[in-house]
């Protein structure tokens, strides 16, 4: 790496990792309830758990928090590796038809088997997640060059709505539209601390294995034939880059739901300080990915409290604008 955008990426983790401990406490010290600080420090450090107050810190505020940063971390870092291993700026878990596959894979478990627990729940969204992803590869596959950017956003475009309109038509049948809107909407007020325990290992080891993969996924960056002429073994590397966005995606909808747009904005955000080698994008996607969570779910509380708004929104909002300027910038640099 050279040394610069070494000293960057340093700095980078440094000061992101500041902010995500500083928006962390904010999130944990803000909520409808007003809790002092002096509670909020008690219950974490000697909680009673007949105190209502260390109650809610620690059976609310502490997973949802944590639920924030695992999964900010893992929608970008799956954003990540889909546009190295693409090729393609406007990649990610969501344009590629996982999100949609994992939203309707949770759509027939509500349906039909709603007393599943959560543990069914995160099988369903991996199961819903694979069944997309390899739909989409399949259609690319009908086509020699299996990774051209363009053909690879429309058919996961296409295989999106197609899911996408399956789920609603499930959710009307089946009398599930309540349920099914509300965690299509996107967010983490629900996450408690059994599912932290279930999904966040997933989460943890996608996120290894991210960085890890790291170098393979600068290589793949360079093209097919760049990253064969480098000694990489294109078809492994790409499966084990899908694996990981499958356990990343898979994890992080089951939690939070399909939060559109975090995996396309913070890697261009990462990209524009540290440059384009994914040895630094990856590792510095995951802290800026947590904080951008923590940030938007902060928000999605104080902009209309003391009700709550459904932290997609607030990406969405952020996002498309965000989606039609990268899209112009790649347009422009074809012309």
């Amino acid at each position: 790496m050279n040394a610069g955008r070494h000293k960057r990426m340093i700095l980078f983790l440094l000061a992101g990792s500041a902010a995500v401990i500083l928006a962390a406490a904010f999130s944990v010290l803000y909520g409808s309830t007003g809790i002092p600080a002096n509670q909020v420090f008690g219950a974490i450090v000697y909680p009673d758990m007949e105190n209502r107050q260390h109650i809610i810190i620690r059976e609310l505020r502490i997973p949802r928090t944590l639920g924030c940063m695992l999964v900010g971390a893992a929608f970008s870092s799956a954003g990540a590796i889909m546009q190295g291993v693409t090729r393609n700026p406007l990649a990610d878990s969501g344009l590629l038809g996982i999100n949609a596959g994992a939203s309707f894979a949770l759509a027939l478990c509500l349906a039909f088997l709603p007393g599943f627990g959560f543990t069914g729940v995160v099988c369903f969204s991996f199961l819903g997640a694979a069944s997309a992803m390899v739909t989409v590869y399949g259609l690319m596959s009908l086509k020699r060059r299996k990774t051209d950017p363009v053909r690879l956003v429309l058919a996961g475009s296409a295989v999106s709505i197609f899911l996408s309109s399956l789920s609603q038509a499930v959710s009307i049948f089946c009398h599930i539209g309540y349920d099914l809107t509300f965690w299509t909407a996107g967010g983490v007020a629900g996450i408690r601390l059994h599912q932290l325990l279930l999904a966040g290992p997933v989460i943890l080891a996608g996120l290894l294995a991210a960085a890890v993969l790291s170098g393979r996924v600068s290589m793949l960056s360079l093209g097919e034939d760049a990253a064969r002429g480098l000694g990489l073994h294109v078809e492994r590397s790409r499966a084990l880059c899908l694996l990981v966005v499958l356990m990343l995606a898979g994890a992080a909808v089951a939690l939070a739901g399909p939060v559109a747009f975090v995996g396309l904005m913070v890697p261009h955000v990462v990209r524009f300080f540290v440059g384009g080698d994914y040895r630094r994008i990856i590792p510095c996607t995951m802290v800026a990915g947590a904080f951008f969570m923590l940030a938007a779910d902060i928000l999605s509380r104080v902009v209309n409290a003391p009700s709550e708004t459904p932290i997609g929104l607030v990406f969405a909002v952020i996002g498309v604008p965000f989606f039609i300027w990268t899209a112009r910038k790649e347009e422009r640099a074809f012309d």
